[in-house]
């Protein structure tokens, strides 16, 4: 529920809601179709997708046969293929034909993530499982630098792998182009930004998890209610910083936003730059567990308890959530559902089928910081 437009709010809150009215929104600093630098000017999938009207998942369909495709999409690629003069890249096509029985589970993420990131563990446990019930091997690869991007997508370029489980990848990451333009099958953890018409992906509903933490705060009795928000390059970070924005409704004002990486550290930065913002904030919503540890932490230095002065909720329902003291309220995610979900998907795809995007339900935690 949106907060109502008679409520009071601080002083230096309201003196910033005249520029705020005005002001961009903070979502569109993110255009949601980033294309990287230095692409090729030779024509891609991306361009006969374009110039017949169709997804770059049918164009691959039809270079690799035509299955599953309509009578009508297969005439509209074939002519975009001569009006474009895009030229089949025959190595990709063979490779296509092979079967390796193994999958990569590539995180667009620097390497300590796998260790940092209780998340990605239960991704990972849940795909390799699932793998192994088809009989088929997962590969584990990350893709945070440069160096580790290439070798990357120099071996799944070279066909060892059937297809790619894509983790945490930020808009305007250079990782899915080649992919497409190699047609290797894909599926994105979370909905690729930019590619959402190219790409199958398995997301929670994280839009209307932030909205369900939010109007608990409010209905709780909170009326001064910041957020946390995760990086906007990610379709979490997003997509929560929008599901809050909707709950807020006409009481929304950016000066309650703050920013973090998901990390703890970043929690308590943003914690603190709350409060010298505004002092009479009675809540705050953090995008990820992590980073409402590390408000909690901020909030304990400067003599606030809570959830008695300030009440706390965060994402994700990890561990930690149940251990910090007091536990956190939080939103909890289907890791192990997604990590089947991004399995099966990806099989249809290899198969030739047209993957379609799987959106899944968050559960509202309720603990004792709230």
């Amino acid at each position: 529920m949106a907060l109502s437009p008679g409520h009071p709010v601080c002083p230096d809150v309201a003196a910033r809601r005249k520029a705020r009215d005005s002001a961009t929104d903070v979502l569109s600093e993110y255009p949601r179709d980033v294309n990287p630098p230095g692409r090729p000017r030779r024509p891609t999938i991306r361009d006969v997708a374009a110039a017949s009207g169709v997804s770059r998942g049918t164009v691959s369909r039809v270079l690799n046969g035509g299955h599953w495709v309509s009578a009508d999409a297969l005439a509209a690629v074939q002519e975009a293929i001569q009006r474009t003069g895009y030229q089949v890249n025959h190595h990709a096509r063979s490779l296509a034909t092979r079967r390796s029985n193994s999958v990569a589970f590539l995180l667009a993420e620097k390497q300590h993530l796998l260790f940092d990131d209780p998340n990605i563990a239960v991704l990972l446990r849940g795909a390799a499982a699932a793998l192994g019930d088809r009989d088929m091997s997962l590969i584990l690869m990350t893709a945070g630098t440069d160096a580790d991007r290439k070798r990357a997508t120099d071996f799944i370029m070279a066909g060892h792998v059937d297809g790619v489980l894509l983790i945490s990848n930020h808009s305007g990451s250079p990782l899915l182009d080649p992919l497409l333009d190699a047609r290797i099958p894909t599926v994105s953890c979370g909905r690729p930004i930019g590619f959402e018409d190219d790409l199958a992906y398995v997301s929670a509903d994280d839009r209307g998890g932030a909205r369900q933490m939010t109007s608990h705060l409010a209905e709780s009795g909170r009326r001064h209610i910041a957020t946390i928000a995760g990086p906007l390059d990610t379709s979490g970070g997003r997509e929560r910083l929008a599901g809050y924005r909707e709950a807020m409704g006409e009481e929304y004002d950016e000066s309650l936003v703050a920013h973090g990486d998901y990390s703890r550290a970043s929690g308590y930065a943003g914690m603190q730059e709350l409060l010298q913002r505004c002092e009479r904030i009675d809540a705050v919503f953090a995008a990820n567990d992590r980073m409402a540890a590390g408000a909690m932490a901020a909030l304990r230095e400067a003599g606030l308890r809570v959830p008695t002065d300030i009440a706390v909720g965060g994402f994700d329902d990890t561990d930690l959530a149940a251990s910090l003291e007091p536990s956190l309220t939080t939103v909890r995610l289907p890791f192990e559902q997604m990590s089947v979900e991004l399995v099966r998907l990806l099989v249809e795809v290899i198969d030739g089928k047209d993957g379609a995007a799987t959106i899944l339900p968050t559960t509202l935690v309720q603990r004792e910081s709230t």
